[in-house]
């Protein structure tokens, strides 16, 4: 696709933003709506469930996708997943259960990893490596913009019209980028004769993905780490790992070529976009919960705070991606990427209950910036560094690194926070107040949810403190509402510090970031392709790619950089 005319090459560049931005877009339209969802459809106990099973979905099938995408041409895949995605929509606005919703929002999901396993790729099929950078960032860009209008969109549509159309309004984004996309994006030049799908892979490694997930989704949360439904959770993700590892090592056309991960490019790559994720998760989690918690801002100046990061992300994506492919260069930019997004974090973390809002809001802002300097520039990394016949399968797998740390990243933090906060309300309850309120007021005092309803805290004091502590009342609810705020303040500010470091890990990890020229063709020189493609007989995986590349010095010797 890369000797398309510029005009079509746009054309379709428009048309695959625009699915990538609706299914970006959903995962933080919907938030704005939960309230009049929960009040129509009741269920508040599947409330988390509602983003759960999109993310389990949209998650557990990306590197599936990607790789059917390779064998088979992305067309069918990423249009295929706008329909499913459009059709997960309809459903999910015509929900007349929380039950129903959970379902129709995991067949959004199913249609949100089919879209999100191919757009990088696609990109990759649109143009040149050394032509890639500018482009990546654009489409790292769409998930910033996603995650500014989303919230506006679903809060402005749940008060004018109904939550319902929070769904609807994909349908005609989504036809229009599917009638599109239709008409000008190429149909498959693969030759997929010969070339089975590993099924027995593809079922092994979604029975490790599922539990992986539900098990981090669920720990802290739901259930303690050692709750027999964790602990299962992870014994069967181990167990499927070990058989999808075991099916890869013999499969003629595997799901994940693990010889790819000998490549020192992509396997920094892989490393740096999981560390990262958890730490960048991490941190956009709880920074309107310190916002409405400790400055007790409203919730909507406590989404603004987050604004600032996403709009410098989308500059930081786009001045990093033609840095890229002016210089040709991308390790700086990774380095100092992770060490600007580390710098945010450590400011973050320096925030107190008399911080003020523009405070956090300049500090978001150092993040996303670091952020978007360093996202696509290891998509593009990762994709140059291995034959055009894989670059579903790179692509699809940064997609899912970055997902599965995020949420791993976010688990373990909640259960840091959650254990932090438990030891700083006991302790830093005032002892006047230990001393004389009844059990079910120190039970009250020790949940900060109060914090967040300006109702429960004016109930808290009118029908609490004034009846129990008379005179005192209004002094003792003052010292009780701060050690509060200062025990949540203190246990976020650590979670931020700890991303801090996981970030600086990332940081370290990119210094091992080889630099690799960026090819001006799709193709590696032949020495460095993976195993042809149509299914002659092979000795051994199909994927042949390190191999070849420690043999490969001679005969490419402009390219000795590549060697492992």
């Amino acid at each position: 696709m890369s000797q398309l005319d510029s005009r079509r090459r746009w054309t379709i560049m428009f048309a695959v933003m625009l699915g990538l931005f609706l299914s970006a877009m959903d995962q933080t339209i919907v938030g704005t709506a939960m309230p009049r969802i929960i009040a129509e459809l009741s269920g508040i106990k599947l409330y988390s469930w509602v983003f759960t099973s999109y993310m389990l979905a949209s998650t557990a099938l990306v590197p599936i996708i990607g790789k059917m995408g390779d064998i088979y041409g992305r067309k069918p895949f990423f249009l295929g997943g706008i329909v499913v995605f459009l059709i997960g929509s309809v459903l999910s606005g015509m929900s007349q259960s929380m039950m129903e919703l959970i379902i129709f929002r995991g067949i959004q999901g199913l249609g949100g990893g089919f879209i999100f396993a191919n757009a990088f790729a696609i990109v990759g099929d649109l143009f040149t490596p050394a032509e890639r950078g500018r482009y990546a960032g654009m489409m790292s860009g769409v998930f910033g913009l996603a995650s500014v209008i989303g919230p506006l969109v679903g809060g402005t549509i749940t008060d004018n019209l109904s939550w319902r159309w929070v769904f609807y309004v994909n349908i005609p984004l989504g036809l229009a980028a599917l009638f599109v996309l239709s008409a000008v994006l190429p149909g498959s030049q693969r030759h997929a004769a010969g070339r089975k799908l590993d099924y027995a892979g593809a079922v092994t490694l979604a029975a490790a993905i599922v539990p992986l997930l539900l098990g981090f989704a669920w720990a802290g949360n739901e259930y303690s780490w050692t709750d027999p439904r964790i602990v299962g959770c992870f014994s069967l993700s181990a167990v499927m790992l070990a058989a999808f590892l075991i099916i890869e090592t013999r499969a003629e056309e595997p799901i994940v070529p693990l010889p790819i991960f000998r490549n020192p490019i992509f396997a920094v790559s892989i490393a740096a976009t999981f560390v990262s994720g958890a730490a960048m998760y991490s941190g956009m989690l709880y920074v309107p919960l310190f916002m409405q918690g400790v400055l007790h801002f409203s919730a909507t100046n406590a989404g603004m705070v987050t604004m600032p990061m996403t709009v410098s992300m989308v500059a930081g994506s786009m001045l990093g991606g033609q840095i890229v492919t002016r210089t040709g260069k991308y390790k700086r930019n990774s380095v100092l990427g992770m060490a600007v997004a580390a710098a945010g974090l450590y400011l973050l973390s320096l925030l107190s209950i008399h911080s003020r809002q523009t405070t956090g809001m300049a500090d978001m802002a150092v993040v996303g910036f670091g952020l978007g300097l360093t996202i696509p520039t290891l998509v593009l990394a990762a994709q140059n560094a291995v034959p055009h016949s894989l670059l579903g399968v790179s692509s699809s797998l940064i997609q899912f690194a970055r997902s599965v740390g995020g949420t791993i990243g976010v688990a373990i933090m909640g259960s840091i926070m959650a254990r932090r906060l438990d030891s700083e309300l006991s302790a830093g309850l005032p002892p006047e107040i230990q001393q004389r309120a009844p059990t079910p007021l120190l039970e009250a005092l020790k949940s900060p949810r109060v914090l967040l309803d300006s109702n429960a805290l004016t109930a808290l004091h009118d029908e609490a403190f004034m009846p129990i502590f008379g005179a005192d009342g209004d002094r003792l609810f003052n010292a009780a509402i701060d050690s509060m705020k200062q025990a949540l303040a203190t246990s976020i500010t650590e979670v931020f510090l700890i991303s801090m470091i996981i970030m600086l890990v990332a940081f370290v990890l990119t210094f091992f970031l080889r630099e690799q020229p960026l090819r001006t063709t799709n193709e590696l020189p032949s020495a460095f392709e993976a195993a042809p493609e149509s299914g002659a007989p092979q000795s051994g995986p199909s994927v042949a790619q390190p191999q070849p590349l420690h043999q490969a010095r001679d005969r490419a010797s402009a390219r000795t950089d590549l060697a492992p």
